[in-house]
């Protein structure tokens, strides 16, 4: 990769190069918060080139990038098939910019894909294949993928565009092999639209998060080496999945970052199969979510044997974990969990608690390179210990919502973005996370919109009304819990179980409701408006 690094070495102040395990890395000074890929990086720079090209012409291909149960990946075998996929695309049509959308499993494929198109100087696009079809469909003409690729175990080839090009795994995986090799990754700028990950956001409606190049570089010189410490023995796996923000961190660029290995995992992340792919592949770093570990903690203490001893550190993300939760796994397994806050906006966590140092039920503090704000509703900061709605400040925050203009600019605010957290800080600086601004649900680390789970139930022909809440379960993790009122002469026999069925059959798995509970009349306001704080208080 072609460094300016006369530029590099100018000042004190832009950083240094230093060697970790034979692994030439860049080390910003401090990270503080007035960190800037634009005093770190040249002008042209491609993160494909950077987090896979690179160690291969530094001399690291041999590492492996990637496991899994059925083989592994090296870096340089993943530098030939990012750039025969990056050919391959070329040899199609596509062009610098255009879309290439990915609907398919935590297979070699995907790693390989997103590299290779982003290689090819196209905006990679994974979509959440937990989703429905009619959301699949609305994705991928929002963001006018040029070329859909499909896994036909999950989607159909029909979800794309009229003008879209289709290709199913398999045809992408042969493109891996068999598509010609480019010479070199396509010249980008620091600041090209590299990815978009489509986030719910506070509407319920999908968003498309435009980051930049120099984003994952940004969120793996911060939070991955100066909260993580990860180095290049290190072994990751995650809970969380590659088209999540915060899967794609774990499993994809902070690992790659380093040259580290990153184990995947395409089945569905039960407490059985995590435990037993931690057994298999013995990773260093382990990611989930509170749901997961509660999930884990539950089999364990039913008698389940799990062996975490390779782990040196778990992380958590997605909604805020409780203290009991984490005084539960500590006592379990021995091992700390670092809970932390991110957001597909600002790419991965940016709130984080310290290995030896957690405040269990906190967020912890601001991890290097970012600036938090506590603000009332003029704006003003807020003093210690009292709710103001949380601001974040940091290079990794995206560009743009696509296609959003009214959206961008309500959450953007100059260098700021409005999380729409809010969070309470103590005297010695750690953040609580005390719920949203708004009414949307954080449910298995995903976002929830009552209106959607709303009108899925409202279309029930024995519903009158509906309100739909978040509701804490038996391990502080909140649930959609939705109060219904039924018509004039509708059947209520097994109705809450009949309505729980009726929603999971038309929505993701983690926005059905939890419960369901009928009510006479819902409260409201004289105005007619649902009174939601008296559900929440039931």
């Amino acid at each position: 990769m072609r460094r300016d690094r006369a530029k590099v070495a100018d000042s004190a102040r832009v950083g240094r190069w230093t060697k970790n395990a034979g692994l030439r890395l860049f080390v910003a000074p401090w990270c503080d918060s007035a960190m800037r890929a634009a005093d770190k990086l040249p002008d042209r720079f491609n993160a494909a080139e950077h987090f896979v090209g690179r160690h291969v012409a530094e001399g690291r291909g041999e590492r492996t990038a990637f496991t899994w149960d059925e083989g592994s990946l090296s870096y340089a075998e993943l530098d030939e098939r990012v750039r025969r996929f990056a050919g391959a695309l070329r040899k199609a049509g596509v062009h610098k910019g255009e879309r290439v959308a990915f609907l398919m499993p935590d297979s070699p494929t995907l790693p390989v894909g997103f590299w290779g198109a982003i290689a090819a100087g196209a905006v990679a696009v994974p979509i959440n294949t937990l989703l429905k079809p009619h959301d699949h469909r609305l994705i991928l003409n929002d963001c006018d993928a040029r070329l859909f690729i499909v896994d036909e175990s999950i989607g159909s080839k029909d979800l794309a565009p009229a003008d879209a090009m289709v290709w199913t795994a398999e045809d992408a995986a042969r493109a891996a092999i068999e598509g010609d090799l480019i010479e070199r990754y396509e010249s980008t700028h620091r600041d090209g639209f590299a990815f978009l990950l489509y986030s719910s956001g506070t509407t319920g409606e999908p968003k498309g998060v435009l980051h930049l190049h120099h984003d994952m570089w940004f969120c793996s010189e911060t939070y991955g080496t100066r909260v993580l410490g990860i180095r290049p023995d290190d072994k990751c796996f995650s809970i969380a999945k590659i088209f999540f923000a915060y899967g794609l961190g774990n499993s994809v660029y902070v690992p790659n970052h380093v040259g580290a290995q990153s184990i995947l995992f395409a089945g569905r992340p039960t407490p059985e199969a995590v435990i037993e792919q931690v057994e298999r592949h013995k990773p260093t770093l382990f990611f989930g979510v509170p749901t997961a570990y509660a999930n884990m903690l539950a089999v364990m203490e039913a008698g389940k044997k799990a062996d975490f001893s390779s782990v040196r550190l778990c992380v958590s993300a997605g909604e805020a974990l409780p203290a009991t939760l984490y005084e539960r796994w500590l006592k379990r397994t021995g091992i700390e969990i670092l809970d932390g806050i991110g957001s597909t906006e600002i790419l991965h966590i940016f709130l984080s608690n310290r290995a030896g140092s957690v405040v269990p039920g906190s967020s912890g503090k601001p991890v290097p390179g970012y600036d938090l704000r506590l603000v009332d509703e003029t704006g003003s900061d807020v003093p210690t210990g009292e709710l103001g709605d949380l601001l974040v400040r940091g290079d990794s925050i995206m560009a743009l919502y696509w296609n959003k203009h009214e959206a961008t600019k309500h959450a953007l605010r100059g260098d700021w973005i409005r999380t729409g957290d809010r969070y309470y800080q103590d005297d010695d600086g750690n953040y609580f996370h005390a719920g949203r601004s708004d009414d949307m649900i954080k449910s298995g680390g995903n976002w929830v919109s009552p209106v959607e789970v709303e009108a899925t139930l409202i279309s029930h022909s024995d519903v009158l009304e509906c309100a739909v809440v978040g509701a804490p379960d038996v391990d502080g993790l909140f649930k959609p819990h939705a109060f219904v009122v039924l018509r004039p002469g509708a059947d209520g026999a097994d109705i809450e179980s009949r309505l729980r069925a009726y929603a999971k059959e038309r929505l993701a798995p983690y926005k059905a409701p939890r419960w369901v509970t009928v009510l006479q009349e819902l409260p409201k306001t004289a105005t007619g408006k649902i009174q939601r704080f008296l559900l929440r208080a039931r």
